[in-house]
């Protein structure tokens, strides 16, 4: 299929947003202000965009169907009570779906929607996924249970999704990690347990040439929580990266960690391919040999998550190409 700029990987795509908190500046840094939101939503409207449910572009992709032009998601990690209070009137008023993450445990707490209100929401359309039971550190377990990580790891999403068929009389196709922390063992143990897909944090538009069980998301709280920010990523085309090295993002022993690449160059004007890193200045992008690249920070990560984001500019100047590589240092 000829896509964007006459290369395939682009054609097929969705921009997909991860929120978490409506109108609640207690929490900024998982916050968006209901003003923007409504600016966002106004956007996607009058530039004409597709909002579907992240388990519709999930099973479009699978089956190879085409997207419609200008796809995107909307959707919202934890449960909590200003989603309902804050988001679902101006969903409603613009009609576009939602996905809505829940952790079971959670529901009925402080500030966390009940699951009368949950009932609600899924009577008004809103697609509910699995966003664990106790919302764990799954990968820390990984790391310092070897032995008993994946019994409990079952046994936490299990207990969630008898949760979802007992309140809400279905278990949940769509899986959410909790903190958007992810490794191979685990994709492999949501996709044994019989979900169709599962989404994290690392940012980047979603196509079909993506692990179905790592799904990019941009995150819309804090000071990424803009009008400018919102139309930025929009703008974004999927770069075309294979990751070669390492196999998932857990940070094992060296660290600045390298990331080693494919990148399919045919529209990339690799003079504009630069590699941001949180709280570092950007870095430069070696070319190994043919389509393979390395990059590797200059200081090590700080903070638990940190993300390799690569961007670069097409040949004729018009397009922004964006992949981001998350890493976790349990």
């Amino acid at each position: 299929m000829i896509g964007v700029n006459g290369y395939g990987w682009a054609a097929q795509h969705a921009s997909v947003f991860v929120y978490h908190r409506f109108g609640d500046s207690r929490y900024s840094s998982t916050n968006i202000e209901i003003s923007v939101f409504k600016q966002q939503l106004e956007y996607l409207k009058q530039n004409h965009y597709i909002v579907l449910p992240l388990g519709e572009i999930v099973d479009r992709l699978k089956r190879e169907e085409e997207l419609p032009d200008k796809c995107v998601a909307i959707t919202v990690d934890d449960g909590y009570l200003t989603f309902m209070t804050g988001a679902m009137p101006l969903l409603k008023q613009y009609g576009f779906p939602a996905t809505l993450f829940v952790s079971t445990d959670s529901v009925g707490g402080n500030s966390y929607l009940s699951w009368r209100q949950l009932r609600q929401l899924q009577q008004k359309g809103v697609e509910i996924g699995n966003h664990s039971a106790s919302h764990p550190y799954f990968v820390s377990n990984e790391v310092r249970e070897p032995l008993t990580w994946f019994a409990n790891s079952v046994a936490d999403i299990i207990k969630a999704q008898d949760a979802f068929f007992d309140h809400l009389g279905f278990k949940p196709q769509l899986f959410a990690y909790p903190y958007g922390e992810y490794s191979p063992q685990l994709e492999r143990l949501i996709e044994e347990l019989g979900f169709k897909a599962a989404v994290a944090q690392q940012s980047g538009a979603l196509t079909k040439e993506l692990s179905f069980y790592s799904l990019p998301r941009f995150p819309m709280g804090g000071a990424f929580a803009t009008f400018n920010g919102f139309k930025d990523k929009l703008a974004m085309l999927p770069m075309p990266v294979t990751v070669q090295q390492p196999k998932g993002p857990v940070v094992h022993g060296q660290n600045p960690p390298e990331l080693t690449f494919i990148l399919q160059s045919q529209d990339i004007n690799l003079n504009s391919l630069r590699c941001y890193v949180q709280g570092q200045d950007p870095v430069a992008v070696e070319k190994v040999d043919g389509d393979l690249f390395r990059v590797v920070a200059k200081q090590p990560l700080a903070g638990r998550r940190n993300k390799y984001t690569l961007t670069a500019q097409s040949r004729d100047g018009r397009s922004w190409y964006w992949f981001s590589h998350l890493w976790v240092r349990p």
